[in-house]
């Protein structure tokens, strides 16, 4: 199984080969965008049924509550209209019936309230109704059976009365003291009714937040890392990516996707390499032919001149010969020469140098050149200009070679700028070589460092100037840029890398203060 990585981010040094990422990536179960989406909507959709169902069971205990409520007041008027024709009886000796048919709604109304009251009442309340209403139901029965009548005692009639008015006045205050409390809870009730959809907006408000958040971060987190993945595969790391997830998704399958796209970039780059390589070789190899070809032409000319001619010819015209000879073969050892430097990079001896001095000294080799062009030269050097390393000779020998490109691009008369200054590069100067000559052509311009390419007359140029040029610069750790427009001139940039020293406390006290250190000269 995988190492577990993120997407984006390529797998560990000992990377798995392609099947095993696909297999990683291919175990895993697959939970979709669209999956999580529906699930985040029914999230939303079970929230307001969960929202909807308390509501619901809140109306339903409400609605409980305000039939109770009825039931406890019209069971009260009942008891109270009992206890009215109680005095009524007890003053005037009439209304008993009256007593017993009220009574009789009363317990009817207390059984058609029973089951809503066992939902609101507890047993021990429900049980003290009962009670006072049975009490006071049986001291009624003994009332109409005669017990209280004219000839009963008067501690009988005494005591049945007692037990009237002591259960009627309990039976009142507990019916008084139930609907005062169902009250206070439907009060309750419609309260948090009034609260409850800013409570459901408060929470319906930040279960979306945490949705989004959640949704978001499966989201907008995969694309960051799959966007630096797009960045290493600009920066020419293919290593494939593995699964960072316990579950696949469409990112899986985009990652799935990158993989095979970095798998046939990485082919195609190895054959494009090898096809840039035998291509270099077919131009390297033409270009050595097509070089040599001329003076090996002129040596074998001029020497079998000299064996079929030797006896006729004076000892002027064999030296003459001779020394075409010498020319040709010295021509031919350049050739070579310049050959070996451009494919064999040789070691740089690096020191300390002053940039204005270079120059002055380029341009004092390149005199005699400048002086048959007749061209003007203005060298101009930056005051306080760091120093660079590298090796003297070397740059010297770039610098020349781009002087005399520009003299041998000026007419008569033209005028070669040559100046230095730093570099738009932090840690760097720079080195521009200008010319007001012909220009190069935008179709010529890719080509100018090519080994061989050169628009020099035949016998001018071997091609191999600005490429071993190239190669030197680059050893320094630089670069060279180019600018030009047919008519104009070119510009030719030589951007070094500026060699730091620490800087030294003025009061020579404490120690050295650190300046950035110079960038390292690399090995081509």
């Amino acid at each position: 199984m995988a190492t577990e990585h993120d997407e984006g981010v390529p797998a560990a040094p000992a990377a798995l080969d392609a099947v095993s990422v696909e297999r990683a990536f291919w175990d895993r179960p697959s939970i979709g965008i669209r999956a999580r989406l529906v699930l985040g909507f029914l999230s939303f959709v079970g929230f307001a049924v969960v929202v909807i169902i308390g509501a619901w069971v809140l109306l339903a205990r409400l609605e409980d509550r305000l039939r109770f409520l009825e039931a406890v007041d019209r069971y009260t008027m009942e008891i109270q209209q009992t206890r009215r024709f109680e005095k009524n009886y007890f003053l005037h000796g009439a209304n008993l019936q009256d007593m017993q048919d009220h009574l009789a709604e009363a317990r009817r109304l207390l059984v058609a309230a029973e089951p809503d009251a066992a939902k609101v009442l507890t047993a021990t309340e429900l049980g003290r109704m009962r009670r006072h209403l049975d009490g006071y139901e049986s001291a009624l029965a003994r009332l109409v059976a005669g017990a209280a009548g004219p000839g009963a005692a008067p501690a009988e009639r005494s005591a049945i009365e007692a037990a009237l008015r002591d259960n009627g006045s309990q039976m009142v205050a507990v019916a008084l003291e139930l609907a005062d409390k169902e009250r206070a809870s439907v009060n309750r009730t419609l309260a948090l009714f009034k609260r409850l959809p800013v409570v459901f907006l408060v929470l319906l408000l930040a279960f979306s937040v945490i949705v989004a958040d959640v949704l978001a971060r499966q989201m907008v987190r995969p694309l960051g890392r799959l966007m630096k993945t797009t960045e290493r595969i600009a920066g020419g790391d293919f290593t494939p990516l593995t699964p960072s997830r316990w579950y696949r998704d469409e990112f899986s399958n985009l990652g799935l996707a990158l993989n095979t796209m970095m798998r046939e970039l990485a082919h195609r780059q190895e054959v494009l390499v090898q096809s840039h390589k035998l291509s270099a070789i077919g131009t390297l190899t033409a270009g050595v032919a097509h070089e040599l070809n001329n003076p090996m032409n002129n040596i074998t000319l001029t020497a079998e001149m000299l064996r079929e001619d030797y006896a006729t010819l004076s000892d002027a015209q064999r030296l003459e010969m001779v020394e075409d000879l010498v020319t040709q073969v010295a021509r031919a050892q350049r050739i070579v020469r310049n050959l070996l430097d451009f494919a064999r990079e040789s070691e740089i001896t690096t020191e300390r140098l002053d940039l204005g001095d270079v120059l002055r000294a380029a341009t004092g080799l390149a005199a005699n050149q400048i002086k048959l062009s007749g061209a003007k030269i203005a060298v101009e050097v930056a005051e306080n200009l760091p120093a660079i390393h590298g090796d003297r000779q070397a740059l010297s020998q770039v610098f020349v070679n781009l002087l005399i490109n520009a003299l041998d691009a000026v007419r008569k008369g033209g005028r070669v700028t040559i100046t230095a200054g730093p570099a738009r590069e932090a840690a760097c100067v720079q080195v521009v070589i200008a010319d007001d000559g012909c220009g190069i052509p935008a179709h010529v311009l890719p080509k100018i460092f090519d080994p061989f390419f050169t628009t020099k007359s035949k016998g001018k140029g071997t091609g191999l100037g600005l490429s071993v040029s190239l190669g030197i610069v680059r050893q320094h750790g630089g670069d060279i840029r180019v600018e030009s427009e047919p008519g104009h001139g070119s510009s030719f940039t030589v951007v070094l890398p500026a060699a730091m020293v620490p800087r030294v406390d003025p009061a020579g006290s404490g120690p050295p203060t650190p300046t950035p250190a110079s960038r390292p000269v690399p090995r081509a």
